[in-house]
Parts: structure tokens; C-alpha cells; sequence
């Protein structure tokens, strides 16, 4: 879409006004509104700005000015405002050098995408993500200095059998048996397709949705694959509708991967092929039906996934999920049907063009931008180095002896683990400047202090029911 079509999007559909979106370094989507007649055709080169030093991650106070650039492909209508309203999604340029925003996620992935065509070794990744969510009816927090709890609550919730609901009419799904029962047991089914027809109604294919394994209300809606880029704008418009429907409905949905205790956390299982000259790369005759470069593509994330987990799994309560022994996917291996392994080649189909490999460690707390991109980079480096993945593993991997599993490598235990192998392992995405020097160490700066100390310095409100009475 040209900007000239942008704007006549905008006068069709009535328009008053115009979204401006963009993503801060953690991974929300900010805005600002103006009136529809501030923007023109030269806008698309001129920008708009803004205060850049009150964004997280980004500009000190002394160089705050900053400009959001709209891209006119990116242009669709908002469906949750009260007035007719344009969105389009923003790149960020400095405004004295015109250049972009080194920390700016889009610029990311869009460099990310420009290296595999100078690679020469595909033109197109595609990306098809399984972001798993839950959708709660209650939520209330706090955290302060002499005080802690949370506590969430679901008419789906197990734990609700025995309240007084005037009348409690049960059908309430068991830890780990929300996979997935018809209505009644299933709440929530009228809820997910109107996000799904919404998503639709954007523009955005979906494959399917479905109840999810935990109880209260854990879901997925997946998405149609699509080009890096593009499904990195999706998954923000994607968070942004459910998020939305959600709530329209009195009801409240989080990507948290481990909202609950002893049931299943939230995953997004990340599907990836690469193609040439419209062929996928990643069809032939090895293993699972794969090809070389696909090995070698495995050999890439698994060699990496450490480094990969400082984006693709960024948060503190990730690693509430990626638990060694509890059906958590952090065993560093690959296999053509074992779910427990950290790569997955799925067998649903023997189409070539199906041919992709699943990376099921990530969860939807992240920036899709960076951690699509740290995953192509990772892709990109085993394909280039031939890195080897050895040998796949297709026996159950929890039912291994522990001198059989202590030789498969785990994948980081904590988010300051994930950081430091981060620190030490980060060549392979400064690859052609995809991922600077500069935003590698504001993000471990970031979350180093902004979230692992924050939360390693709080007692935590379990410690009281086991220390009080020491």
C-alpha cells in the first residue's frame, strides 16, 4: 500500500483521525493520535515527534527527540475506537542524521530479513508462531515494600467447584484436561472466535483456535505463517485484539508464561522454513524429510538457544516455565515427533512446502521483532558454519536414565542466565548489523536492572510460609 492509498483508506472508511504505533525495546506497542488532515503524503517522509527519553530503553534526556516515521503498508482500521480511526505501524529515525533507530525492534527484524538476501542463501522466512494465552476473569496485584500478593480467578478455575456461584453449575476443566472439551466444560469458545473473526476482519489469516491444556481458560489462536516482518506487526495487532475483545467482554487476557502454579504454563511454539526463488530450503531427503540446510539450521538454534533465550523467553516468570522434568520443552535436542525436545520437525503433512522446523521454547511475553530475528540469526549462522545437531532424539526424554539425560544440554534456568550467555555468546547477531553492539547492551543493561534485580531483591511471599518461624 503507497501512502497516497494509506490515505484514501482513510478518507473511505472515514476517518477522523490517525494512530500512530510503534514498539518500545521490551516489546509494548505506544501511540500517539492526530487529526487525519495533519497527515499528508510528505508525512511518510517527514515523521512525527515525540519524546523519545520516556520510552524504555531508549534515548538519555540530553537527546530525546526522536521521530516516528509511518509505513503505509502497514495501514489497517482500528476496530475497538469510538471514532473511525487509522492505524499505522512506525519506524524510528533520528532527527538530526535521518537515520534509523539502532534500538528501534522494527528496524531490527527489517535488518534481520535484508541479511538473508545478502546471505544468498534464501529470499523469504517465514515465521508461524503458536502464541498460547489466558483469558481470566479476575486479577488483582500488588507489590511494595512490606507487601505482596497476587491472586487470579476464572469461573473456568478447578479451584471454584466449591463456591457459592448462585448456582455453581460445575463443568469446570481439571488440572492439565483443557485440551480441549466441547462446551460446557469449554467457556470460552464464543469469546475465541469472536477474536478470531476480529483478527480476520483485520486482515490477518488464522488457522485455528482451541481451549489449551491448563484450566481457566488457557487458549491458543494460531496464525497463518508469514514473512518476519509481517508477522511481527502481526503479533503485536494479534496481542492487541485479544487483549481488547478480552476485555470489551469483562474479561482480562496475559501472555505471562506461568500465571498458575502447578499447571501449564504459556508457550509459543515458533514454526521456520526459508525459501529461495519461491522453493522451500528446508525439504529433501534427511532426516524427517528434511534437508541439509535444515540440519544445519538446527545445529544453529540449538548452539545458540541460550543467547536466543535472552529475546525469545525475556522475562523473569519464563523460567517458571522452563523447568527441567515438567513437560517444559528445555532439553537441547531435536526430534521428528518428540515434544519434549527443544526442535521439533511436525509431520502433519509430507508436502515439501510444509517442511519447517519448530523451535518450541519461546514464549509470547516477547518482542516478536527481536526474538524472530535472534532466531533467524541463529538459523542463518548454523546454515553458513554447517553447524552439526548431531544426532536427533526421538525416545521420551523424561523417561530417560539421569546418566543419559545429563549428557543433553538444558536450556537456561533462570533470565540472568539467559542474559549472561547473552553477554557471551552474541557474535552471530551482529552478523551485518543486524543487532548492534549498542542494543545488546542496553537490553541486558535493561534487564539486568529493571527486572532480574528487581525481583531477586523482594522477598518472595512463599518464603514466609516456609521462613517465618525459623
Amino acid at each position: 500500500m503507497t501512502p497516497a492509498e494509506a490515505l484514501n483508506m482513510a478518507k473511505e472508511n472515514g476517518a477522523k483521525v490517525v494512530d500512530l504505533r510503534f514498539m518500545d525495546y521490551p516489546g509494548l506497542w505506544q501511540h500517539f493520535t492526530v487529526p487525519v488532515g495533519e497527515v499528508d503524503e510528505s508525512s511518510f517522509e517527514d515523521g512525527f515527534g515525540f519524546d523519545g527519553s520516556s520510552i524504555r530503553g531508549w534515548q538519555p534526556i540530553h537527546a530525546s527527540d526522536m521521530l516516528v516515521i509511518p509505513d503505509a503498508a502497514t495501514a489497517k482500521m482500528d476496530p475497538f475506537y469510538a471514532e473511525p480511526t487509522l492505524v499505522m505501524i512506525c519506524n524510528i529515525v533520528d532527527p538530526v542524521t535521518r537515520e534509523p533507530y539502532t534500538r528501534d525492534p522494527r528496524h531490527i527484524a527489517q535488518k534481520a530479513e535484508a541479511y538473508l538476501k545478502s546471505s544468498g542463501i534464501g529470499d523469504t522466512v517465514f515465521i508461524g508462531p503458536e502464541a498460547e494465552f489466558f483469558i481470566f476473569d479476575d486479577i488483582t496485584f500488588e507489590s511494595s515494600r512490606n507487601r505482596a500478593f497476587y491472586e487470579i480467578d476464572s469461573v473456568e478455575g478447578i479451584w471454584n467447584t466449591g463456591r457459592d456461584e448462585g448456582p455453581n453449575l460445575g463443568y469446570k476443566p481439571r488440572h492439565k484436561e483443557g485440551y480441549f472439551p466441547v462446551p460446557p466444560m469449554d467457556k470460552f469458545q464464543d469469546l475465541r472466535t469472536e477474536m478470531l473473526l476480529t483478527l480476520e476482519n483485520l486482515g490477518i489469516e488464522i488457522e485455528a483456535q482451541h481451549h489449551e491444556v491448563a484450566t481457566a481458560g488457557q487458549a491458543e489462536i494460531d496464525m497463518r505463517f508469514k514473512p518476519l516482518l509481517e508477522m511481527s506487526d502481526q503479533l503485536m495487532w494479534f496481542k492487541y485484539v485479544l487483549k481488547n475483545v478480552a476485555y470489551k467482554n469483562n474479561h482480562t487476557v496475559t501472555f505471562m508464561p506461568k500465571p498458575l502454579f502447578e499447571d501449564n504454563g504459556t508457550g509459543m511454539h515458533t514454526h521456520i522454513s526459508i525459501w529461495k526463488d519461491g522453493n522451500p530450503l528446508f525439504a529433501g531427503d534427511k532426516y524427517a524429510g528434511i534437508s541439509q540446510e535444515a540440519l544445519w539450521a538446527i545445529g544453529g538454534i540449538l548452539k545458540h538457544t541460550k543467547a536466543i533465550c535472552a529475546f525469545s523467553n525475556p522475562t523473569t516468570n519464563s523460567y517458571k516455565r522452563l523447568v527441567p522434568g515438567f513437560e517444559a520443552p528445555v532439553n537441547l535436542a531435536y526430534s521428528s515427533r518428540n515434544r519434549s525436545a527443544a526442535v521439533r520437525i511436525p509431520m502433519y503433512s509430507t508436502s515439501p512446502k510444509a517442511k519447517r522446523i519448530e523451535f518450541r521454547t519461546p514464549d509470547p511475553s516477547c518482542n516478536g521483532y527481536l526474538a524472530f530475528s535472534a532466531m533467524l540469526m541463529a538459523v542463518l549462522d548454523g546454515i553458513e558454519n554447517k553447524i552439526d545437531p548431531g544426532d536427533p532424539l526421538d525416545k521420551d526424554i523424561y523417561g530417560l536414565p539421569p546418566e543419559e539425560l545429563a549428557e543433553i544440554p538444558s536450556a537456561p534456568g533462570s533470565l540472568d542466565e539467559a542474559l549472561a550467555a547473552l553477554e557471551a555468546d552474541h557474535e552471530f547477531l551482529l552478523k551485518g548489523d543486524v543487532f548492534t553492539k549498542d542494543a545488546l547492551d542496553m537490553w541486558i543493561e535493561y534487564k539486568t536492572e529493571n527486572e532480574v534485580n528487581a525481583v531477586k531483591l523482594r522477598p518472595h511471599p512463599h518464603e514466609f510460609f516456609l521462613y517465618y518461624d525459623i
